[in-house]
């Protein structure tokens, strides 16, 4: 009974997370596409509820649907190549109204029947919500800011980036994955320990003002960055603001690697990055996660890490050298077989740790993130590592 009582609680926090979303854009700006290769913004509007019914309802239960064409049309996102996105238009999709009941009914069901639940599938729906919230956000910061309403610009910081030395770590062994016990994503089994030898890591993110010696010897501009004037800004969630030099810089995974290859580094594999993750305790408020902000904060701004790296978890996820793929003993989730199964295909890279959008219940050591190289919105930056 009590942790149907949390499974309740996380619910209704989820909800709030993703409800609140839609009240931050003027209503013009529901049925934009901020971003080609994703649907436009009405989707997600029906997406969280329609997965959460189609996974409770008709699978967990095998309720009879009531809006067959709602839960097919909203059930799943999409993640084409570049260049290869949706051809709708806004008219093709429902109105707000005719979603907002859908809505209204699902969760209606879903709350009524709480208690019957399979607390797994409860957990997963949750977990669910809170990943697109994520989504959500950064296909919200592409949108133009007369589009939001409300928010603030981050404060305009004039610090110059950090120095940001290597920190030793001493080999030793590490567990990826998680054991079948409590709730996992697929990708997150089997657990198995990794032997790991010796190797520095940089203490901090890579800054903006790292990253701006790279642009100014040819390397490929982020996507959060404009060029006005002659001055460099930051394009925050809210408004424009002179890029804050010692702030975490987000990237793609392909400028990340260019950026290391250029510096004669690597970024770290999975097990490098988790090693010295178990090295600092996370901190929602201090490290830049759990919906704390909505923008990156300075890499050195968590003085709790001492000597250790800094912000492992936090200020935007960490891509990584490796390609997503299953770990050994991999069974995909009957319930949602498509959920990893899809993207082993040698074309999406490891991320792990946590963005200010990113809720604490996902900040798990064995929680696993992946994107294509080239996708440029993600809120990830990166660290580099000497083998």
């Amino acid at each position: 009974m009590e942790r149907a009582s949390a499974l309740r609680g996380e619910l209704a926090y989820a909800r709030e997370q993703t409800d609140e979303l839609f009240r931050l854009i003027s209503p013009e700006a529901l049925y934009e596409r901020p971003i080609a290769e994703r649907h436009r913004l009405v989707f997600y509007l029906g997406h969280f509820d329609a997965f959460d019914w189609n996974l409770l309802a008709r699978r967990g239960m095998s309720e009879r649907a009531f809006h067959p064409e709602f839960d097919a049309l909203f059930e799943r996102g999409i993640d084409p190549p570049p260049g290869h996105g949706p051809s709708d238009t806004a008219a093709d999709w429902p109105s707000k109204q005719e979603i907002l009941r859908y809505i209204s009914l699902t969760r209606a069901w879903i709350d009524k029947h709480l208690n019957e639940l399979d607390p797994h599938l409860l957990q997963m729906a949750v977990e669910h919500r809170h990943m697109h919230a994520e989504t959500f956000a950064y296909l919200m910061h592409n949108l133009p800011s007369a589009q939001k309403v409300g928010g603030a610009r981050p404060d305009v910081s004039r610090r110059e980036a950090p120095l940001n030395p290597m920190v030793p770590i001493e080999g030793g062994n590490v567990i990826l994955g998680k054991s079948q016990e409590g709730f996992g994503w697929d990708n997150e089994h089997l657990a198995h320990q990794v032997a790991v030898p010796a190797y520095a890591i940089s203490k901090y993110k890579i800054s903006n003002g790292d990253y701006l010696e790279f642009v100014r010897e040819g390397g490929a501009i982020p996507n959060f960055w404009t060029l006005e004037d002659g001055q460099w800004f930051y394009r925050s969630m809210f408004g424009h603001v002179l890029l804050p030099l010692d702030h975490a810089v987000w990237v793609t995974w392909e400028q990340a690697n260019a950026y290391a290859a250029c510096r004669g580094l690597s970024l770290p594999t999975e097990a490098q990055f988790q090693l010295a993750a178990e090295l600092t305790k996370p901190d929602a408020a201090r490290d830049n996660f759990g919906f704390q902000r909505w923008d990156p904060i300075a890499v050195d701004a968590s003085n709790g890490a001492g000597p250790y790296p800094s912000q492992m978890i936090g200020n935007g996820w960490e891509w990584t050298r490796d390609v997503f793929a299953p770990f050994e003993g991999f069974a995909a989730h009957p319930s949602y077989p498509g959920y990893s199964a899809d993207f082993f295909d040698g074309r999406h890279f490891v991320m792990k740790g946590a963005s200010p959008r990113t809720a604490a219940l996902l900040t798990r050591p064995s929680f696993r993130n992946w994107f294509r190289p080239e996708y440029p919105y993600m809120y990830a930056g990166f660290r580099l590592v000497e083998d």
